[in-house]
């Protein structure tokens, strides 16, 4: 059973990175250096942007503090996954965590060989910055995330995952 779970982990990422990278060749291909194509004119375009920062354009050109982060990050996702239970009730969190994962290293790829994010999706109506696969795949995850933390797992699931001092029978203080 846990060969299979890591085999998801390993499929799912693969699938839904190179769907990402797909999506940033296409754009690289097809958008560089052209105005934006209008999907719905006046609401939402494909755009190619390059982005040197994070979420919103923010920290420009941190590219190595960036690396960093997103190392540290899959390993967190990894260590996260590794302690989800393998069964039914826990797949939802388990297909969070791979979505999580694929989305970090989609856009850790960018970042590496090319020192920048291609960014390709705009919604003009609300002038919302552009944003790629790999930043849907992220922003989407964390809601799902915090949904199923705040409102789908009870504290006893959460407690399979991550036993607290106290229910390992060792003292809080």
């Amino acid at each position: 059973m846990k060969k299979l779970k890591w085999f998801w982990l390993l499929a799912g990422a693969v699938v839904l990175v190179l769907a990402d990278q797909f999506t940033k060749m296409l754009a690289d291909t097809y958008l560089k250096n052209r105005a934006g194509i209008p999907l719905i004119e006046g609401v939402f375009e494909l755009a190619y942007v390059e982005n040197r920062g994070a979420a919103f354009g923010m920290l420009q050109n941190q590219r190595i503090f960036f690396l960093v982060l997103t190392v540290v990050a899959l390993v967190a996702l990894v260590y996260l996954y590794s302690k989800i239970p393998a069964e039914k009730k826990f797949y939802p969190l388990s297909v969070t965590v791979i979505f999580l994962i694929a989305g970090a290293v989609g856009n850790m790829i960018d970042r590496t060989l090319n020192g920048y994010v291609i960014d390709f999706l705009y919604f003009k109506l609300i002038d919302f910055p552009v944003f790629n696969v790999a930043d849907i795949y992220v922003t989407v995850s964390c809601f799902v995330l915090i949904f199923l933390l705040l409102f789908f797992y009870k504290e006893e699931d959460l407690d399979r995952i991550f036993p607290s001092k106290k229910k390992r029978g060792q003292s809080v203080e």
